[in-house]
């Protein structure tokens, strides 16, 4: 079970290139640094965010040096995060606007801001140019050398020699990468020249729209952790992850290393249509219909997602590789663009099959990726589904939901209640309105669960603490996130703008929410009945973890009648629960990465000897490879020699943590406490 970091993914697709014919000459092409500006929209754009912040938000500001010395904090973090492209002389020549972002803002004048960020570009493609002339001296890789990558903590460089040695370990950490992937010296040199003159290209195109997003965005979360502006850009996309529509090719990507990863495919969608395409494939290039590939190693991914998705009926192609052959045996597929809709993000639902253990009771499985417009609705038809099917209890997956309308939450909670409030809300004047369900009408009400993991957030911690609350669901897997605030999605436009371009959106907290016993999720998230083992410690991330969140407090309860309480049955549920998990295979699999995760966490450096590498290497593959041919033995198949070869879709099916969930109900239902389920 492989442990992974925070993980972000969008709806959309994506390509990747692998092999490429460079031009000798590429190394000496140059690119201007862009001029920035303020573009006309932007003085508004910065006085109506103002506007709405100040008179609007929850938490009471004062636009002044205060707020000023944040906003100009977040700024320069924002634009150097790992602190490898400013020196400390830069930033003592930036103090001098520290306590001038407020007025800026206010006035909506802001090209200092604009001439920083420009500044930045120009030292980024000095770093670029800088690692094309480490290429041409000798990589030696066998040298006790280390990349130091996480430079957070470290103090900014005092000098170019510095900085020069971060970017040095930096570029022959890209080229080992590329060596243990099977490549030559030449190709490597020639492949990494080519990346860094398209990363050069790219900064070289940057947009006045980028600076202000960045400004204005230091400025939003300098106030509160879940206020941002949403470019015209973003602004869509909301609009689609609300809607689950788009035109592409129906792909989730995420960022895993340098790579855009293919997460998982949209049922029926362009790219699942191609039968080519399976998840885990690495996107190295994209090229739109008959052109020429783009490298798209190391970009972020909302710049793959741009470059894939496109109107209906075009053709984009992407350069894929599998496994860990990286540099080698690359792959084409071309995709014809289609409307998609997003099903594989609505909910969904089924009968649940044991794969590695016997249940004896029918379980129903209902996922929820995200509380999206109607999902209630989509929630009542599974849960039909389901009671047709007579399964004798349901877990509701919430893993990865990070929430979405507030109503909605509501809405699917009252499903499983007879009526009764839900959640609690105060504003920013201090008044709590109450929401709940009133309609007297209990739509299953058989033994449940409610699965969640740390990226259960904000609308799905709703309904899981409310179904806790009220003792009608037993809530298992890891603390949730920890989000207790409630956003409200704002156009910047008016009727009568005649601006050339649009002005974005904002997203600004207007309110907290409360469970009905009191409590805030807010930072402390949902603690579950029944904990399983996480990599990830409840204070190392989550809402806690995010600068200048709202802290957390606690109102009065409200009035509600709790079902008598199958918390009673935890202690013995959680003993069961126990004794598997200590001989079940893929838990001992996650106690072993877990440990490994810890170490790996002590240290913030990686090695650069060849030799060091290949080792860990092929450690990896062979714990993984015995991991998998453990797993088929299992499940009765054959084995394989190698992590290259397509496996059997049976493993698609392993899922220990939904296993164990089922397991879980299944015990539940085995006490007695459901003896009757209600139809």
């Amino acid at each position: 079970m492989q442990i992974v970091k925070r993980v972000f993914t969008l709806p959309l697709l994506v390509s990747l290139c692998a092999s490429f014919t460079i031009n000798a000459s590429i190394e000496n092409e140059t690119f201007d640094t862009p001029k920035l500006s303020q573009e006309a929209q932007h003085e508004t754009a910065s006085k109506r965010m103002t506007s709405w912040f100040l008179r609007y938000h929850y938490k009471k500001t004062q636009l002044d040096d205060e707020l000023s010395a944040k906003v100009y904090k977040k700024f320069i973090e924002n634009l150097d995060y790992n602190k490898s492209i400013f020196l400390q002389k830069d930033l003592d020549n930036f103090a001098q606007y520290q306590y001038k972002f407020d007025d800026a803002i206010k006035a909506g004048k802001l090209q200092f801001a604009f001439e920083i960020y420009e500044e930045s570009i120009k030292r980024r493609i000095e770093r670029y140019d800088y690692s094309i002339k480490v290429l041409d001296s000798k990589l030696d890789f066998e040298k006790d050398d280390v990349f130091y990558y996480d430079r957070e903590d470290a103090a900014w460089p005092q000098t170019v020699a510095e900085q020069d040695e971060f970017w040095r370990q930096k570029t022959k950490y890209d080229a080992l990468n590329l060596k243990l992937a099977g490549k030559e010296i030449p190709q490597i040199k020639e492949t990494l020249t080519k990346r860094y003159t398209n990363a050069k290209r790219r900064l070289s195109q940057t947009q006045s729209e980028d600076a202000f997003q960045l400004v204005m965005n230091a400025f939003a979360t300098s106030i509160e952790a879940h206020t941002s502006y949403l470019s015209p850009r973003r602004s869509d996309r909301f609009n689609i992850d609300m809607n689950l529509e788009l035109e592409g090719i129906g792909a989730v990507l995420q960022p895993v290393d340098e790579y855009t990863v293919i997460r998982s495919l949209v049922p029926g969608g362009p790219a699942d249509k191609t039968e080519k395409l399976k998840p885990e494939d690495k996107i190295i290039g994209v090229a739109q219909g008959k052109d020429d590939y783009v490298d798209i190693v190391g970009w972020r991914l909302d710049e793959v997602v741009e470059l894939i998705k496109g109107k209906k009926g075009t053709e984009v192609r992407l350069q894929i590789v599998r496994g860990e052959n990286t540099g080698v045996n690359s792959k084409e597929v071309a995709i014809i663009r289609d409307k998609v809709y997003l099903e594989d993000k609505s909910v969904d639902s089924h009968v649940f099959e044991p794969v590695t253990s016997s249940i004896d009771s029918k379980i129903g499985v209902i996922t929820v990726p995200s509380f999206y417009n109607n999902v209630s609705g989509d929630v009542k038809t599974e849960i039909k589904k389901l009671k047709d099917q007579n399964v004798s209890g349901i877990v509701v997956d919430l893993r990865g939901n990070g929430g979405g309308s507030l109503i909605e939450a509501s809405l699917v909670t009252g499903l499983f209640i007879d009526k009764g409030p839900v959640v609690q809300i105060r504003n920013s004047v201090g008044n709590i309105d109450v929401r709940g369900d009133y309609d007297g009408v209990t739509y299953y009400g058989g033994p449940l669960t409610v699965l969640v993991d740390r990226y259960s957030a904000s609308a799905s911690e709703i309904f899981a603490a409310a179904l806790q609350d009220y003792g009608r669901a037993l809530i298992v897997g890891e603390q949730t996130f920890g989000k207790g605030t409630v956003q409200q999605f704002k156009p910047l436009e008016k009727m009568y703008d005649r601006f050339d371009k649009k002005l974005g959106s904002v997203k600004y907290t207007i309110a907290k929410f409360y469970r009905i016993n009191g409590g805030s999720t807010q930072h402390k998230g949902v603690v579950p009945d029944i904990l399983f083992p996480s990599a990830i410690d409840s204070p190392e991330w989550g809402e806690s973890q995010m600068d200048n969140a709202l802290p957390w407090d606690n109102i009065r309860s409200v009035q509600y009648s709790p079902t008598p309480s199958i918390r009673s049955q935890v202690n013995a549920l959680t003993e069961r629960h126990n004794l598997r998990i200590k001989s079940e295979p893929e838990f001992l699999y996650l106690k072993n990465d877990i440990e490994e995760y810890k170490e790996e966490k002590e240290r913030n450096f990686i090695s650069l000897n060849e030799k060091v590498r290949l080792a860990e290497k092929e450690k990896n593959k062979a714990k993984n490879l015995a991991r998998l041919n453990e797993r088929l033995t299992r499940l009765g198949l054959e084995k394989v020699e190698s992590l290259d070869e397509d496996t059997p879709k049976e493993l698609d099916k392993l899922d220990p943590f939904l296993e164990e969930a089922a397991q879980i109900i299944a015990d539940l239902i085995s006490v007695g406490q459901f003896a009757k389920v209600v139809k």
